[in-house]
């Protein structure tokens, strides 16, 4: 297919998707729907493996790792402000790369963000019960998929307003971290007025306790952790003036992910013992304790199922945009394309959540296993669609005449040297995953889902011509 005609193509589905999607979120929205889907339950209940795993050492981790993710980041930014569309890196994929990896990575990312809603509604169902022992985990599990999803036919505008709220309470969790953690470490607060200092950090065995080995394998954790901003990207379809907004939120969001989490794990990590975590629980726990908060549990069960339920909530939003995205390639059910009165995917939302109740029946099989099984199987899904924005950026690049080079009002960083690094750290932590047993889980359910949807895209005939950009909807 010619440019011409590719860019003939871009328009028509840009007619498609405006005429029915609104814009109604604001950068306000768009930030903090992408910090929610980010700032989950892996940082309040999954830092304190992190921490097992490399010591003092996970904070220069989480700096690696974010400096990735803002290269990623940046590089969809750059393809999401040319064109702003609904679908957003699968639809590049597709145009820049081929129908073969905007398939893949539209497919992929839908089955990423349907296990996350798995893994989050597993961790609310944990934190129930220890306010509600009687109650069995798989129904506080599936009940939240079938509230959140229910949040997600309201109108966009009110959705976002949710999900502001949602995030928010987090956000002033960490801050509230942060505050009163400095004041122990520097002030002496709740320590009869004797600064703890930053001892600590390198007091127990070093800054590299584990090893370099510890703190390679917990590059993976890392970089996990930041998986899910690219979610920023499928809200371009339905954000007000894209130009502006899209940009301000992704500049704003990488600089306050990496102080929210280097924040939070630093003051954790002064404050008491890395080798004293595991013994300990949650390493948030340890923290409310330390400063004389006599509710920690209950504080922590708050924040934790607040960001359980907000994760949910951007994920099946996602959901819901990658299945309508799909459909209107010909990848999945035409029915799929349809939208509410509300400027909602009713129909791509109702599978998302329905496919996600049906993983979240682990709850009631294992539910000691489910939130663990869950977490480690989206690991290798999130990390190959980051990889696949960042080979699709490169071909993107290529596709643009200089005209249009020099027309980009918001471009990659250090370009192309910085994809090449990101592309190649994704690479090293995907070989770590490999070698490592704890990593392996990943591969286990990761590979089989991707061997899976190739599968299918052969036998279902989705490399003939018809669906080479080509069929009309």
């Amino acid at each position: 297919m010619t440019n011409q005609h590719r860019n003939k193509a871009v328009s028509a589905d840009q007619v498609i998707e405006e005429s029915h999607l609104k814009r109604h979120l604001k950068s306000r929205h768009i930030l903090l729907m992408a910090l929610g889907s980010t700032i989950g339950v892996g940082l309040f209940l999954g830092s304190g493996t992190a921490i097992a795993h490399a010591g003092p050492s996970i904070l220069l981790a989480y700096l690696l790792a974010g400096v990735v993710a803002f290269i990623v980041l940046r590089a969809l930014g750059e393809m999401a402000v040319h064109n702003p569309i609904a679908g957003s890196f699968a639809h590049y994929a597709h145009e820049y790369v081929g129908p073969l990896a905007g398939y893949l990575v539209g497919w992929g990312y839908w089955f990423y963000w349907v296990i996350v809603g798995v893994a989050e509604v597993s961790a609310v169902g944990i934190y129930m019960g220890i306010w509600f022992p009687e109650m069995p985990q798989w129904i506080w599990a599936i009940s939240s998929l079938i509230f959140m999803g229910g949040l997600n036919f309201i109108a966009v505008k009110l959705f976002g307003e949710f999900e502001f709220w949602f995030a928010l309470i987090k956000v002033f969790a960490i801050i509230a971290i942060i505050a009163f953690g400095g004041m122990v470490i520097f002030f002496g607060l709740s320590n009869g007025g004797v600064p703890l200092g930053l001892t600590n950090l390198w007091a127990n065995g070093g800054f590299f306790p584990t090893g370099f080995d510890g703190f390679l394998f917990s590059l993976q954790m890392a970089l996990f952790a930041y998986v899910g901003i690219e979610m920023i990207g499928l809200s371009a379809g339905e954000a007000e003036n894209p130009e502006k907004t899209l940009p301000m939120a992704i500049d704003s969001l990488i600089i306050r992910i990496v102080v929210f989490y280097g924040g939070a794990l630093l003051v954790i990590l002064c404050i008491y013992p890395w080798n004293e975590m595991g013994s300990q629980g949650s390493p948030f726990v340890v923290m409310f304790e330390r400063m004389g908060l006599k509710e920690a549990a209950g504080v922590v069960n708050f924040v934790v199922i607040t960001a359980a339920l907000s994760s949910c909530n951007a994920g099946i939003f996602s959901g819901g945009r990658l299945l309508m995205g799909l459909a209107q390639k010909g990848f999945a059910p035409a029915q799929m394309k349809k939208i509410s009165k509300t400027g909602v995917p009713s129909l791509a939302v109702i599978a998302t959540v329905s496919t996600a109740i049906v993983g979240s029946i682990l709850n009631f099989f294992v539910p000691e296993k489910a939130f663990i099984w869950a977490t480690s199987a989206v690991t290798l899904i999130g990390l190959c669609v980051w990889l696949v924005i960042l080979m699709t950026q490169l071909q993107f690049r290529k596709k643009l005449s200089q005209e249009q080079l020099d027309g980009l009002t918001y471009k990659s960083i250090l370009w192309p040297y910085s994809i090449w690094f990101a592309i190649a750290f994704i690479l090293l932590v995907i070989f770590i995953m490999c070698i490592h047993p704890e990593g392996i889980i990943g591969l286990i359910v990761g590979v089989p889902i991707i061997l899976f949807l190739v599968l299918i895209y052969y036998l279902k005939g989705f490399n003939k011509k018809e669906y080479l950009g080509q069929k009309t909807n």
